[in-house]
């Protein structure tokens, strides 16, 4: 036995017996010999059995999610960083000179416009109104005078009773008298603006500023005179800037029919504020500089904002949303079905053969967890979104219609 052993190892190790002719001739010429036939049928099957493992296996395509692309419009929506102005500011300032008497208003509260602010000490001024209403009252009394003077000479020179010359030195007088009264009437009207100027009043409604003086403080007009400051709340004004580089690309976005800007530039603008809440009322765009800073290569722009609850006020910084451009024809596709390759972006789309194939794509601008398409996929074609690791380039796939999409 170990005998035949020994000759059934040397015939399936043996390069010369691996042939399936031959082995049918070994065992036609012993099959008088059944343990030798048994032996000698072993190889054969031996062989049978590695060409079958041997043999080409047959894969069936991989299973994919896809997504078939729809081009739709899309709002394109922007976010700076802006912070709130006053619309306008005025600086409470005396304009004559005299004695602060006592401040009429409570430092940082609302004050409406004509609100009495400061009060000086007015007697001085109150006097110097009625000196000068005195000096008017003599000088219209001259000026009467002058007039009867003059219509007595004229009745006289028609008798020659006067001379010529006494009747102009009568009108000159007249004259006179009557340029004193216009000077005496200015003097009046400057000395009741001093007293008017001596309660000083906000002329406007805002929010006004700390006191830049006391109370027993001798005032005077100049850089010295600055009492404080009002300014006005309602309406509040956001200024932001925007790059020089991406109002270029937007310029180009609109050449290319990517973008369309709303009608008359009505733009929408929406604030956020620091702590994540929404301001309730929106504003509107109205001041764009034409100029780019040679600073910081921006542009500035400016939106206003109705504040009539006052909880805007100035220097706080907000997130500033400006809507109202849209994208037409805009094709997306979920970041997923992006792959990143050595020569770009790209992604696997699905033929009419069900063969994946793969597609280069330039990429635009994110839109919520989607990314926008610039070039490289068309309407109508599928993506696939799931189920790349399995896929082969020109190799056939299995496409699936995801949960709630077509497929």
């Amino acid at each position: 036995m170990e005998y035949f052993y020994c000759i059934i190892s040397s015939v399936i190790i043996h390069p010369k017996f691996c042939n399936r002719k031959k082995l049918r001739l070994i065992v036609k010429s012993n099959t008088r010999q059944p343990i030798l036939r048994m032996f000698l049928c072993l190889p054969a099957l031996v062989l049978t059995a590695c060409q079958e493992q041997h043999a080409t296996p047959q894969f069936s395509p991989p299973e994919v999610t896809i997504l078939r692309i729809e081009e739709r419009t899309i709002p394109m929506e922007r976010q700076f960083v802006g912070q709130t102005e006053s619309s306008r500011l005025v600086e409470i300032r005396t304009r004559v000179e005299g004695v602060l008497e006592k401040r009429l208003y409570e430092e940082g509260t609302l004050v409406h416009k004509g609100q009495v602010l400061f009060q000086l000490d007015d007697r001085p001024f109150a006097a110097a109104l009625q000196g000068t209403k005195g000096t008017l009252a003599q000088q219209e009394a001259r000026q009467q005078n002058a007039k009867r003077n003059l219509a007595r000479l004229k009745n006289l020179i028609s008798q020659n009773a006067v001379s010529q010359k006494d009747v102009d030195d009568a009108v000159s007088d007249l004259a006179e008298a009557d340029a004193s009264v216009l000077t005496a009437r200015a003097n009046v009207t400057s000395a009741e603006l001093n007293l008017s100027y001596a309660t000083i009043k906000s002329p406007l409604t805002g929010l006004s500023g700390q006191a830049k003086k006391a109370d027993g403080s001798f005032i005077s007009p100049g850089q010295e005179g600055l009492l404080t400051t009002v300014t006005q709340a309602d309406p509040m004004w956001v200024k932001f800037s925007i790059s020089e580089a991406r109002l270029l690309k937007a310029d180009e976005a609109v050449e290319k029919n990517q973008l369309q800007m709303p009608e008359n530039g009505e733009f929408v603008v929406e604030l956020q504020m620091s702590n994540g809440s929404i301001y309730p009322l929106n504003g509107k765009m109205n001041f764009s500089d034409k100029q780019v800073s040679t600073e910081t290569g921006t542009s500035g722009f400016r939106a206003a904002f109705a504040n009539p609850d006052m909880k805007l006020v100035p220097g706080q910084f907000v997130r500033v949303k400006v809507k109202g451009v849209v994208r037409p024809n805009a094709i997306l596709v979920p970041q997923r079905a992006v792959l990143q390759g050595q020569q770009g972006k790209y992604l696997y789309v699905v033929g009419a053969d069900n063969k994946a194939e793969i597609r280069p794509v330039e990429m635009g601008d994110w839109y919520g967890d989607d990314w926008i398409i610039d070039s490289g996929l068309k309407n109508g074609e599928r993506v696939i979104v799931d189920g790349m690791s399995h896929v082969m380039p020109n190799k056939p796939v299995k496409p699936q219609q995801p949960a709630g999409g077509q497929s």
